[in-house]
């Protein structure tokens, strides 16, 4: 049996992977057999069968793990993070269920979220971002205004001791945002982009990135494809009740142990709701997901 090698995954794109080795060697690594639930950020076991190529023998146990399904399939997005900074920006608009949904998912795995408003040197577009993002800070998520043309550097002192994933829709400067804490950044995406031999698909893959090669304290980013959805179909409703923190307090309060939070008399949650206690935009997600779930 030839010798095993640690490694983490710095790009998934596919079956491809780059896995960065002790000393800051990357190689070009596959996975075996025919499925594939690597994720970028997994420390991984690989074999070396050739100089120029690995193959992923073992994942190593995770601290956590970022994914999206929906009833058909599910696509990791990273593991191993320990903060996901929700990047949302004043121009465009960005979808508030998608912030609730990243924000469920972050819950259900542990994990600290804050959320980026980017482009705030649009002034004049500050104000209706705020309040769209008010329910949020409400339930005391901490939100970071900046401009990562300008002030990118208000997130480094954040970013120090984790592993931290960006996510986002199209558009609302996450790459920009790298670029500026990472200058070298550009080099790595071209780099792993020519080894993956997907050069016209730059931005359609998981990257990591260390802020301070020199500085492991420094932290390492993720940067992950733009999203337009984030489906949650393998959350169980008890999981998706838990994940929204206003209804912690409403939780096992309904006149019936199987309440569907619907049409049910006495139902806690609804009640809670029609008080002012739940923002009715929450609770539409809340719905929507709960309706969905499959148990």
């Amino acid at each position: 049996m030839s010798e095993r090698i640690p490694g983490q995954v710095v790009a998934a794109h596919g079956r491809q992977y780059m896995v960065e080795l002790a000393g800051g060697e990357t190689l070009l690594c596959f996975p075996r057999g025919k499925k594939s639930d690597i994720a970028c950020g997994d420390r991984v076991e690989i074999s070396r069968p050739a100089k120029d190529q690995g193959a992923i023998e073992a994942i190593t146990p995770r601290s956590s793990l970022l994914y999206r399904s929906n009833e058909y399939r599910q696509k990791l997005i990273a593991a191993n993070v320990s903060q996901v900074l929700i990047v949302v920006a004043t121009e465009p608009g960005f979808s508030f269920e998608l912030v609730c949904r990243t924000l469920v998912a972050t819950q259900d795995q542990g994990v600290a979220a804050r959320i980026i408003l980017n482009k705030c040197d649009l002034a004049d577009k500050i104000a209706p971002a705020r309040q769209a993002l008010a329910p949020f800070v409400a339930l005391g998520v901490p939100v970071l205004e900046l401009s990562a043309l300008h002030g990118a550097e208000a997130l480094r002192p954040l970013l120090a001791g984790h592993t931290s994933l960006l996510v986002g829709q199209s558009g609302m400067g996450k790459s920009t945002l790298v670029n500026a804490l990472i200058p070298e950044a550009r080099a790595a995406t071209r780099e792993i982009s020519e080894a993956l031999d997907s050069g016209k698909h730059t931005t359609t893959h998981a990257r990591l990135y260390h802020l301070d090669p020199a500085k492991p304290e420094a932290g390492d980013l993720i940067d992950s494809p733009g999203l337009q959805d984030f489906g949650l179909q393998h959350l169980s409703r008890s999981d998706i009740e838990h994940a929204f923190a206003e209804l912690a307090p409403h939780l096992g309060q309904c006149r019936f142990r199987d309440c569907r939070h619907d049409r049910e008399p006495d139902c806690a949650l609804r009640s809670a709701l029609e008080a002012g206690q739940i923002d009715p935009r929450r609770w539409a997600v809340f719905r929507t997901l709960y309706q969905g779930a499959s148990s």
